[in-house]
């Protein structure tokens, strides 16, 4: 979780069943400090208008499934995340976008954490 207030919504990363690794914290912990701070300014940014961001911020994907959208210089970093229940936001899936389109991989690897989250809503609430 990265931060919370009480009655506000709360900020969690999806761990993979399988390894417990959590690859979204991972990639923004991977990146240099500037753009770590962009990334976490947004992601709490989202926290505070309730998971609800309009374009440029966030696009709708697919279901559920939005992408936070942060520019930095020529780097495009999305993450996926989606709305869930007791007012918890899950960050699915982060990447660095390269092409135009978002990659149907992406948004697959988003999906299919997606299903394994609604599937074990105890774990995230």
């Amino acid at each position: 979780m990265i931060y919370s207030k009480s009655g506000d919504y709360k900020v969690k990363f999806y761990h993979d069943p399988k390894t417990g690794k959590s690859y979204v914290f991972e990639y923004i912990n991977n990146l240099d400090d500037k753009q770590k701070a962009k990334i976490l300014k947004f992601i709490e940014f989202s926290r505070e208008h309730n998971g609800v961001l309009d374009e440029p911020y966030s696009k709708h994907i697919k279901d559920k499934i939005r992408e936070l959208r942060i520019d930095f210089a020529k780097n495009k970093h999305r993450i996926f995340y989606f709305t869930f229940i007791n007012k918890n936001i899950v960050l699915l899936h982060a990447f660095l976008k390269h092409a135009q389109k978002t990659p149907l991989n992406e948004i697959r690897i988003a999906e299919n954490n997606y299903h394994i989250v609604i599937n074990n809503p105890k774990i995230y609430e």
